[in-house]
């Protein structure tokens, strides 16, 4: 069906046909709507940010230059969006302490986790991600969930590739002291282990 490239709808927008950018629009809606939520933490203004950032990146369009993927610019578009929110909504969403891990708890929490269902799995990392900080957050889920490079997050955020795998490494491990406080206690109540 839509099995065009981003460039063959972009090009059809361009010259005119402006129901070809729903496609991008459906191609791209989840993810948009995921990094913003990862940031906002609210799903009505995570929808809001979403759209608003569709509605920008149709009006800028003629501008996009395709020296990145569309992909790496829409994300560009989305995260500095839900930047600006969370600086007028002036929110410092209060994150758990997080505790220091240390290589072999991180062995430990993988196995806890290949216990839950795969639904459930996806869940309790999905809810972990969301008490990372708001940078942290997008961050982990461009390289993680939607698989951009270093050199394409360094794109959308800004920073410096070496400043991205510092940041890659210490979300890591906050997000493996989140998992261990959810999934740990889980487990010990569900087998009656101790661990």
């Amino acid at each position: 069906m839509n099995h065009q490239s981003d460039q063959y709808y972009i090009k059809q927008v361009l010259e005119g046909d402006t129901n070809a950018f729903s496609v991008l629009v459906e191609r791209y809606q989840s993810m948009v709507y995921t990094v913003a939520y990862r940031m906002i933490r609210n799903k009505e203004e995570a929808e809001e940010v979403a759209q608003d950032a569709f509605v920008k990146a149709y009006k800028s369009l003629v501008n996009y230059r395709g020296e990145a993927k569309f992909s790496t610019w829409l994300y560009t578009i989305v995260y500095r969006k839900s930047l600006d929110r969370i600086k007028k909504n002036k929110r410092f969403i209060a994150t758990e302490l997080i505790e220091e891990i240390s290589e072999g708890e991180v062995g430990i929490i993988n196995d806890a986790l290949s216990y839950l269902q795969d639904k459930e799995r996806k869940q309790v990392i999905s809810d972990s991600i969301l008490k990372l900080p708001e940078e942290e957050a997008a961050i982990i889920t461009l390289y993680y969930f939607e698989e951009k490079s270093v050199k394409e997050i360094k794109e959308i955020v800004g920073l410096t590739d070496d400043n991205i795998k510092i940041k890659l490494y210490r979300s890591r491990k906050k997000l493996y002291s989140i998992l261990k406080n959810h999934v740990l206690p889980e487990i010990n109540t569900n087998n009656g282990r101790a661990i």
